[in-house]
């Protein structure tokens, strides 16, 4: 049983991913439900009852419990050979898609992966059709593309962390300025 963290602790979602979920994990391997599921939350909190359907049906041990599921899918992706191994396992054999599995990546190992995220799509002006479906290899590739453009779209002095934040928040102030500009209506 995890032991529950402080509310306030929890309350802006993203400082208690990136300040205890993944140092925690990256120290130890160590991912707990409730924090996993805090990932899940945090990149669309609508796909928490799909993302647990997919742990129980992917699960090699058929367990319906997310309690033993997650800390064995944490330590999985922890002794992956590499984060090319890792985003596959999520992908492969756990079926998540890619902004999830990026998602997950990300808060884990933020200096090496991004979440593909529409809103950064429309900022780069592409890559909104990475291959999901086989050969994985391209899939790997496309997205390395996608990281690539996210660092040349931003100013250099930026954390691949916050090169994220500074495309997403760019897209946000765009279409609220264009939805101001035409007064909210719909096209």
């Amino acid at each position: 049983m995890h032991s529950s963290p402080d509310p306030l602790a929890v309350y802006g979602l993203e400082n208690y991913l990136f300040d205890h979920v993944g140092p925690t994990f990256r120290k130890a391997g160590s991912l707990s439900a409730f924090d996993f599921f805090i990932i899940v939350i945090w990149k669309s909190n609508r796909a928490k009852s799909k993302v647990a359907k997919r742990l129980f049906k992917h699960d090699p041990h058929n367990r319906k419990d997310l309690t033993a599921i997650v800390p064995d899918l944490g330590m999985a992706i922890f002794q992956a050979a590499d984060h090319q191994a890792r985003l596959k396992l999520l992908m492969v054999t756990w079926g998540f898609r890619l902004p999830m599995a990026s998602a997950i990546l990300t808060v884990l190992y933020p200096d090496d992966f991004t979440i593909y995220d529409v809103r950064i799509c429309w900022q780069l002006g592409g890559f909104g059709n990475i291959p999901s479906k086989k050969p994985f290899s391209k899939l790997w590739e496309a997205y390395q593309d996608f990281i690539d453009a996210l660092r040349k779209a931003t100013p250099e002095d930026l954390s691949l962390r916050d090169k994220d934040r500074w495309l997403w928040g760019k897209s946000f102030v765009d279409q609220l300025n264009a939805d101001i500009a035409r007064g909210f209506a719909k096209d």
